[in-house]
């Protein structure tokens, strides 16, 4: 008896706080990211393609811009036409961000300069303190600090401690 009402209780618990949904909007980072804020990357090497505008970054590749940081094997960097300024990145083979006290992993994530947007994909987790959220897709926008989930969406809340 005391079993089934330890797991009554331990689903009464956990139902409100699993949230299986196709879409789901969250904070990340906490605050609005100040794009306009200098991009310094650093890796193992580099590659520039002065056809198509392109800078290769490969090998412990790490991208910071103010608190923000992103981590991957490999980014593509894709300048404008005129090369005075990024348009977007484009990170795969595992890729950690990381904003505030808040990270994210996911297989790829697009960085979209202009627009402030983060689109990451693929096997998406992510952590805000004890808490997961789990998803095929998310988007962060990085002009309000908000992000939006999508795809299978898995949230696992843990409930406070008194």
């Amino acid at each position: 008896m005391f079993f089934r009402l330890f797991l009554a209780s331990v689903a009464l618990v956990a139902i409100p706080g699993l949230a299986l949904a196709q879409g789901t909007q969250v904070t990340f980072g906490g605050t609005k990211q100040d794009t306009s804020q200098p991009v310094e990357v650093s890796a193992d090497a580099l590659s520039v393609n002065q056809d198509d505008g392109s800078a290769l970054y490969t090998g412990n590749v790490v991208i910071g811009q103010g608190d923000m940081r992103l981590a991957a094997p490999r980014v593509l960097v894709i300048y404008s036409e005129d090369n005075r300024r990024i348009e977007r990145m484009e990170a795969t083979g595992g890729v950690t961000l990381v904003n505030g006290e808040e990270a994210a992993e996911a297989q790829r994530a697009d960085y979209h300069v202009n627009d402030g947007n983060i689109v990451m994909s693929g096997n998406v987790l992510m952590t805000q303190g004890v808490n997961a959220l789990a998803a095929d897709r998310m988007t962060v926008n990085l002009d309000n600090g908000t992000a939006q989930m999508s795809g299978r969406v898995r949230t696992i809340f843990q409930p406070k401690e008194e």
